[in-house]
């Protein structure tokens, strides 16, 4: 006797957009009993880590903040997942991109008008770009499997932000901690408010709303629906894979650069070892929950910024590691993936020998 999974005639849409609320459910269930587990409380501790986040004016200001990086990547993923192009690099794009956008403020430390935020902008995504490029030219030119090629340029990218910052970009004055000089007025981006708010929560949404239309109303998202869901019948319509696959990666990894440069001109405010809690590998799983649509990667981006601010607040309250929120988000992310199937097959109890055994 065994489970087998048996594709569904239809896949539903009633469940396809439900299934991310049923992950969520699921984890909060899978939460308390890890937390039981732990000798805590686990309803105490869900609300330490599911409600907190949401329970004052500076904490929803803190949530937009960690949000603004997930949606920019976020939104680049999922135009690439959608085409089935497999970027899985974006936490080392966006090292990149705050590696060549800081380069503004490090190497011309003088320059301070509003013209030095728009290039340090531009460079943070052309960097994102370059190193999004070379994953896409290897797969284009030499078959080379981008999940690989791309996760691992995340480990070269980091080490070449930690011997920068240890090195030639040390700040000569920083009593010899790693870290650059620190950015300054427009060499940062401008806050709202007197928290840590700023626009770049304004620029995430823009885009996230140009892509929705972009991937609804135009050739270029049909484009790209048409070679994710089926490549043949794009090639008979004279779409190009290469060309696919190259325009995914340089909007993916421009996006995730963009959201590096930003994040360092404004809750960092200077280069050091670590600028980001694994936002480019919390983002795969923000395009997974919110469905691969731009609309919904921003509620979905919102959703896990909360299990940041929620493990944060769990370290305190109860004592727990700081891993508590990659340990989320991971549950997250097998309920997603388990609802997903689960819309796509139905398991199903089959008696006697496997196929193999029967050979």
């Amino acid at each position: 006797m065994r489970i087998e999974l048996e594709k569904r005639a239809e896949r539903s849409k009633t469940l396809a957009w439900a299934s991310p609320v049923i992950a969520v459910l699921a984890t909060m269930v899978t939460g308390g009993l890890i937390f039981a587990a732990l000798g805590k409380p686990p309803l105490a501790a869900l609300w330490v880590f599911f409600v907190e986040p949401f329970a004052s004016l500076w904490s929803l200001e803190e949530l937009v903040v960690k949000a603004t990086p997930l949606i920019l990547i976020g939104v680049g993923l999922s135009v690439a997942y959608r085409a089935n192009v497999w970027n899985i690099g974006a936490e080392g794009q966006l090292t990149a991109g705050a590696l060549l956008g800081s380069t503004v403020p490090i190497l011309f430390n003088a320059w301070n008008t509003p013209a030095t935020l728009l290039a340090m902008l531009v460079l943070g995504a052309i960097g994102g770009m370059l190193w999004a490029l070379i994953p896409a030219v290897l797969k284009i030119k030499a078959g080379a499997n981008e999940i690989l090629v791309s996760l691992m340029l995340v480990y070269v990218a980091q080490l070449l932000l930690d011997w920068l910052v240890r090195g030639p970009w040390r700040d000569p004055h920083g009593y010899n901690f790693p870290k650059s000089v620190a950015f300054e007025n427009w060499q940062t981006m401008p806050t709202i408010g007197e928290g840590r708010l700023n626009l770049g929560i304004f620029i995430a949404v823009l885009i996230a709303v140009v892509l929705a239309v972009v991937m609804r109303r135009t050739i270029k998202g049909y484009e790209v629906r048409v070679m994710g869901e089926a490549p043949r019948a794009g090639r008979f319509a004279g779409f190009s894979a290469d060309r696919m696959v190259l325009f995914s990666f340089l909007l993916s990894g421009g996006l995730a650069g963009l959201a590096g440069v930003i994040e360092v001109a404004s809750t960092v405010g200077q280069l050091q070892p670590n600028i980001s809690p694994g936002y480019g590998f919390t983002a795969i799983i923000v395009a997974f929950l919110g469905r691969l649509d731009p609309v919904g990667v921003v509620i979905a981006a919102l959703m896990l910024a909360a299990s940041y601010l929620g493990g944060e607040a769990a370290q305190i309250a109860l004592g727990i590691s700081d891993k508590a929120a990659r340990v989320f988000q991971g549950v997250l992310l097998f309920w997603v993936l388990a609802c997903d199937t689960l819309i796509l097959y139905r398991p199903r109890l089959v008696r006697g020998p496997t196929a193999e055994a029967a050979r």
